[in-house]
């Protein structure tokens, strides 16, 4: 039978610092400890529910209750400073409330130099990776309002970018998440002039989440964080905003987020949202992507050849600009997608030619050239060439670091695999490619 818990206060986490120390003790539980939440509260004899609410920010939790969880979870006396931390920046934040005048006294600048020592103690005390970020966020929190600008949202997008493109998954998803949790606080305050180009960034930024989830294998979550970035594109009313989110949610499903049937129909439903366009947009171009590469993969080639004609037609015909993440001429997002459509349909001779224009435009990152290696494979297979293909693909694999086999990658491996005749899937060198992809699952 559960005990009682020790009193902790309601509070508005959006209002106060505690969900900053709710994302550490979340941190040293889950990923530093291993610890599921209830098997917690059961050995400590808490509510469940209540250190829930302390993980979320709901409700600040007694010093003593600190106590106890920092030496549970072995934070060597993180958690219980990051909790003094915080519990004096929420004091000066309600007395600043409770002031009639903005000014503030020596003796409240003295207090705020104060908090800055023990959030600067607290920064030093054990090696806590990502959960070191609340820290961070009390420092600008002590400083007042430290709103970024706009331009440096825009900057962020860019930079998150450039690394889903050139890092392992794993090492991306932190850092989207602590930007995510700053723009969700500013977005909290914001005019209304500022909360539409926010919304606008939250779509972005959620939307890049979703696709390092489903590089990570969690296709839940991603599913939620698109949810996430269709709700801050719609809040905007940019409509070519609104398609390109549901394009790239659409695109990403081939990679198990959505069956490809569901991934049309939401496709389907954006290009409703589009009506008869006055203008072609980078939002119809990126849809037309998404439903040309999903009618590959259930095999329905003429029409995704025909698709892939009607993308090929709207860029001639238009002046398409660069949307990082979503539409760059340096990536060449036509040539691939014909590269895949292509392979799929074991066109060699065109689908060569694709991969030759996509390389030909030095794309960023890791996943574009090893995704292009894949599609020669898979077409090799297509074509009856059951070893060759396997092989090829296996020397794409075999030398790849476990950390750059994400889902996205690893999923192409296995079209290829999928693309042996079942009667041939016995053979040694399939067999020993499909240990490969168990092992790396």
């Amino acid at each position: 039978m559960t005990t009682s818990s020790p009193k902790s206060n309601p509070i508005d986490p959006n209002q106060s610092p505690w969900h900053l120390f709710g994302f550490a003790l979340r941190h040293w539980r889950e990923q530093v400890r291993g610890i599921h939440l209830r098997p917690l509260a059961e050995e400590i004899h808490w509510s469940y529910s209540l250190l829930a609410k302390w993980e979320r920010g709901e409700q600040q939790p007694h010093a003593d209750a600190v106590k106890t969880l920092d030496a549970r979870l072995g934070a060597d006396g993180y958690l219980v400073a990051l909790h003094t931390a915080a519990e004096e920046l929420d004091r000066l934040r309600r007395n600043t409330l409770n002031t009639a005048s903005p000014a503030h006294s020596k003796d409240e600048d003295m207090e705020r130099r104060r908090l800055l020592q023990l959030a600067a103690a607290s920064a030093g005390i054990g090696v806590l990776g990502a959960a070191g970020e609340p820290v961070r966020q009390l420092l600008d929190l002590s400083f007042g309002d430290q709103h970024r600008s706009v331009e440096d949202w825009e900057l962020a997008c860019a930079d998150h970018l450039h690394a889903i493109n050139t890092r392992p998954a794993d090492q991306v998803h932190n850092d989207l998440l602590a930007d995510l949790s700053e723009i969700q606080r500013q977005l909290h305050t914001a005019g209304d002039n500022d909360r539409i180009e926010l919304n606008r960034v939250t779509a972005v930024l959620a939307a890049f989440h979703a696709s390092v989830l489903v590089r990570l294998g969690e296709p839940g979550s991603a599913l939620r964080w698109y949810r996430t970035a269709r709700t801050a594109a719609d809040a905007t009313n940019d409509l070519d905003l609104r398609l390109r989110i549901r394009a790239h949610e659409a695109g990403h499903s081939e990679f198990g987020l959505h069956d490809p049937t569901t991934a049309l129909r939401l496709i389907h439903s954006a290009q409703q949202i589009n009506g008869t366009p006055a203008h072609p947009s980078v939002g119809q171009a990126t849809l037309l992507r998404a439903q040309a590469k999903i009618l590959a993969l259930l095999g329905r080639h003429d029409e995704a050849r025909r698709t892939l004609q009607a993308l090929i037609d709207l860029v001639e015909t238009s002046q398409l600009p660069v949307v990082l993440g979503f539409w760059d001429s340096s990536f060449n997002p036509v040539h691939f997608t014909a590269s895949q459509v292509f392979s799929a349909a074991g066109n060699e001779t065109e689908a060569s030619q694709a991969q030759e224009h996509t390389l030909a435009s030095n794309p960023h990152g890791y996943h574009t050239p090893i995704n292009l290696r894949l599609h020669t494979a898979w077409c090799t297979v297509v074509n009856g060439g059951v070893d060759e293909g396997i092989q090829q693909a296996a020397t794409v694999i075999d030398p790849l670091p476990d950390a750059y086999r994400n889902i996205m990658i690893m999923e192409t491996a296995r079209r290829v695999l999928d693309a042996v005749p079942l009667p041939q899937r016995g053979r040694p060198v399939v067999e020993e490619f499909r240990e490969v992809l168990a092992v790396s699952a």
